[in-house]
């Protein structure tokens, strides 16, 4: 018996809670997955599992020979990575898993530049703002922002969220715009809630230094930050969002920033990953980049927007593309043309101005 395979096997079946999703990650019949454990098991004269039909548990030699595995294996991978001639030897799948709008706005405008470096590693990229096991579902890290409740995980922070509250014009024309805290009570919010608690996450600001929670009517609630951020737009309430995803429309006015004076208080992004794979060089290798990627962008690194790093932020590409190509679609429009009249504004859209 290949006893170093076994310990690999009994760390990926513990990992995924499972026979059959561990042997779909490593390219085994389930079948071999069960002889391996039952031969190891029988090699070491105890049992490491507890099996029942719905679930795996570890039984106390199991646990212990899991933590020793679980050192031994880390070991092998980090020696061997000390001997790879160049970082494109890397190779294998990489599992992640990332909020939806990081992953559309910022990840994957950018995976090139990581696939150029790590040709061989087969990115896996799950996108959702949904709390996710990352034992169970096979997961090699995640990027999340917040508090961290799981003390389990390997953390490494990456960057600042900014958030910004802000409003359309058809919302501001409607109800006005409020000058101080104490307005917000006559104003309607749109509500984020939370995946896991189901609760809505609280409206926070940043006075003399001291953060503090405002109490927020709304009629709408929703759990996905896109979709937020739809809701803001369309004229539903007072949001607040990320501002790498708001700068956009800020910058064409389809947004209002909203109490300026006061700002939302920031929040921490971070990497994650279990113990297991604290010294996993594809897991390292994408932290490293991850990072990197972050700190060119100014939104998600402390700084603003003004920052002449922001050229090289996925966020401002894609913006400065669109922009482009709205320039150049309207150009070809305005040069074909016939000359028209201008149109009188409306009440609304007078009201809106006014309001900036």
């Amino acid at each position: 018996m290949d006893r170093f395979q076994a310990m690999q096997v009994f760390v990926r079946v513990v990992d995924a809670n499972s026979f059959t999703r561990a042997a779909d990650s490593l390219s085994l019949p389930r079948t071999t997955v069960t002889t391996i454990i039952q031969n190891l098991e029988r090699l070491l004269g105890v049992r490491l599992l507890n099996r029942t039909t719905r679930r795996i548990g570890l039984t106390p030699d199991g646990a212990g020979y899991y933590q020793h595995c679980v050192r031994i294996l880390a070991d092998v991978e980090e020696t061997e990575a000390c001997f790879q001639e160049a970082a494109l030897r890397l190779k294998g799948r990489l599992r992640i898993d990332v909020p939806t709008c990081i992953g559309r706005l910022i990840l994957i405008p950018s995976l090139c530049d990581f696939h150029d470096k790590y040709p061989d590693v087969e990115l896996v990229l799950g996108l959702g703002d949904r709390p996710v096991d990352m034992v169970q579902e096979a997961v090699d890290c995640v990027i999340r922002a917040g508090d961290l409740e799981d003390s389990s995980l390997v953390a490494r922070r990456i960057g600042t969220l900014q958030t910004v509250t802000c409003a359309s014009p058809t919302y501001v024309a409607r109800h006005g715009m409020p000058q101080t805290i104490e307005d917000l009570r006559d104003h309607h919010a749109v509500h984020y809630f939370s995946s896991r608690s189901g609760r809505n996450c609280p409206w926070d600001f940043k006075i003399d230094g001291k953060h503090q929670e405002v109490d927020m009517r709304g009629t709408v609630a929703v759990n996905e930050a896109g979709a937020y951020l739809d809701c803001g737009l369309k004229g539903f309430g007072l949001i607040q969002t990320p501002r790498y995803m708001a700068l956009p429309y800020l910058q064409s006015g389809e947004l209002i920033e909203v109490l300026p004076q006061w700002k939302p208080s920031t929040t921490a992004i971070s990497v994650l990953y279990p113990q297991s794979r604290q010294l996993s060089p594809k897991v390292r290798a994408f932290a490293d980049w991850v990072a990197e990627l972050f700190a060119s962008c100014p939104l998600l690194s402390g700084r603003d927007e003004t920052d002449p790093a922001a050229v090289s932020c996925g966020v401002f590409q894609q913006r400065n593309l669109s922009q482009a190509k709205q320039m150049a679609v309207a150009g070809v429009a305005a040069a074909n043309a016939p000359e028209m009249p201008q149109r009188r504004r409306s009440a609304r859209e007078e009201a809106a101005e006014y309001a900036l």
